[in-house]
């Protein structure tokens, strides 16, 4: 079900621009406070525990009053510690628009006896406070007696709950319903403190005995009509919370959508083949500048590589030519003059088409091997050490005429190049120091810093300036008449570079002298 929810999901999502899921992402953390204190009666609750607090300092008020001036009451100076553990103890709140219940309205008193003779002089006492009170705080306030009747109109409340919890010493706040109430608001049913009432039921305590309870009612202050009167304050925080969103959105699509959509477009002009350069945006996050990085390395590397396949295409298609060429016109010859021709003709031209066939096949051959070294990738863990690849090299060549000497330094660390591939470079520029004439060649093989370094030198023509430039491009040479491919120096390159290492030429007052780096293991 999950995966067919997901599926469904798919086919229906919008194409939304990054810059849209940002926008409703910061709009939606903005709106939260207002979705919280509507929806989950953050605001409103406040309101009403606002009001349960003042009916409850006014009920402890009106109750201490009633219990200094009721008939009879003895008030002894008792002595008072202030500094005793429990001595401020506020009354907690207890309602909770969420969890508190819901209470019908309160119902008319139930029919009685007359109530107590000290209760009634003690409303009568406590009158015109109470109307001077209830003016102000437009609270109803009722005095009953210790049973919880109505103090002097008569009328029993004792049946309700807070009644009876003041009765037994605790007070007790409740919320009702408001029988008569109606909205007058077309948002009003959001509010669910609209049509409800607190009451809240204080005891009036004698010398330690309850002898009557004060009951206090009023409506909370609605959700609208708190908003109404804190409309100037909402005001604010709704103008400073959209500028903050303004300059939010601002920072983001400079930092995060107008680096992306630029990178886009780029990307998208060299998919087609054009060369993009992009300056990496200074105000864009720290990711998008490291992707603005990655995407000119990539782009350099793809221009690289495409000018390397343009270059190797041209060159591939020149040294073909030439020997197809030559094998073409030999053949033709052939078949046109061939029973004309002498045997020694016809056999020095079948000689050409050989040896154009052997330049071909050897052609193909190196090209071969070049393709492998350019997709040769770096073995993980490797280690190898070098002096003997070196030595194995300069002995393989050490013959014929060209003497090869070998320089080591003892205790050189391994190196993370394999042995195959050392042997194949020293072995090619050895190769080319015997092609070019040299006698003698030298192989050195030491430390430096991190990297172990592996020198060749000879003793033959070196290499001239207005060549050194072109020395590793694919097939440069200039033994060409001879049958070099002048893809050698390019292979070894791949070779090195596949596992971190290089090969240069290096400055030399005789002969030619070529500088590897190998990076340790």
């Amino acid at each position: 079900m999950i995966t067919a929810a997901k599926d469904l999901a798919k086919r229906h999502w919008p194409r939304l621009r990054l810059r849209v899921i940002v926008f409703a992402v910061l709009f939606f953390a903005a709106a939260m406070p207002g979705l919280s204190a509507i929806f989950l009666r953050v605001y409103e609750n406040t309101l009403v525990r606002q009001t349960e607090a003042e009916l409850v300092a006014q009920g402890a008020a009106i109750a201490a009053a009633a219990a200094v001036g009721w008939p009879g009451a003895t008030m002894a100076a008792a002595p008072v510690d202030r500094r005793a553990p429990g001595y401020y103890d506020p009354e907690p709140s207890t309602i909770d628009l969420q969890a508190s219940p819901l209470l019908a309205e309160r119902p008319v008193p139930a029919p009685s006896g007359p109530p107590e003779a000290n209760a009634v002089a003690a409303a009568a006492r406590l009158a015109p406070m109470i109307e001077r009170t209830t003016r102000t705080t437009l609270a109803s306030v009722v005095l009953l007696d210790g049973r919880g009747v109505i103090a002097p109109e008569g009328g029993s409340l004792a049946a309700l709950p807070e009644v009876r919890s003041a009765l037994a010493g605790t007070p007790d706040t409740v919320l009702r319903r408001v029988g008569d109430y109606r909205p007058r608001y077309s948002l009003e049913w959001l509010s669910r403190a609209s049509g409800l009432r607190l009451h809240h039921a204080r005891p009036i305590e004698v010398g330690g005995q309850v002898v009557g309870v004060v009951l206090l009612s009023r409506s909370p202050r609605a959700l609208f009509r708190g908003i109404y009167e804190d409309r100037g304050k909402i005001a604010i925080g709704v103008v400073g919370i959209a500028a903050l969103l303004v300059v939010l959105a601002g920072l983001v699509s400079r930092g995060v959508t107008r680096p992306i959509e630029a990178l886009s477009a780029a990307s998208r002009q060299v998919a087609a083949g054009g060369v993009q350069t992009l300056e990496t945006p200074t105000t864009a996050a720290v990711e998008i500048q490291s992707l603005y990085e990655d995407f000119a390395a990539m782009s350099a590397a793809i221009e690289r590589r495409s000018a390397y396949l343009r270059d190797f295409a041209a060159s591939v298609s020149h040294e073909f030519k030439t020997p197809l060429a030559g094998i073409s016109g030999a053949v033709e010859l052939l078949q046109d003059h061939g029973e004309e021709m002498s045997p020694q003709e016809r056999s020095r031209f079948l000689g050409n088409i050989a040896a154009d066939s052997a330049r071909l096949s050897q052609l193909v051959t190196r090209l071969l091997d070049l393709a492998r070294a350019d997709m040769a990738r770096p073995e993980a863990g490797l280690s190898t050490q070098a002096a003997g690849a070196v030595q194995r090299a300069a002995d393989a060549m050490n013959s014929g005429g060209f003497a090869v000497e070998t320089q080591i330094q003892p205790g050189l660390p391994p190196v993370a190049v394999p042995a195959a591939t050392i042997e194949a470079v020293v072995g090619v520029l050895l190769q080319n120091s015997r092609q070019a004439g040299a006698r003698r060649a030298g192989v050195s093989v030491r430390l430096q810093g991190d990297q172990v370094l592996v020198e060749t030198r000879d003793d033959g023509p070196g290499v001239s300036a207005a060549d050194a430039a072109r020395l590793f491009e694919p097939f440069f040479t200039t033994r060409r008449a001879q049958g070099g491919t002048g893809l050698g120096l390019s292979i070894a390159r791949s070779l090195l570079a596949a596992n971190g290492a290089a090969i240069e030429l290096g400055p030399s007052d005789q002969g030619a002298r070529f500088v590897v780096t190998l990076p340790r293991a």
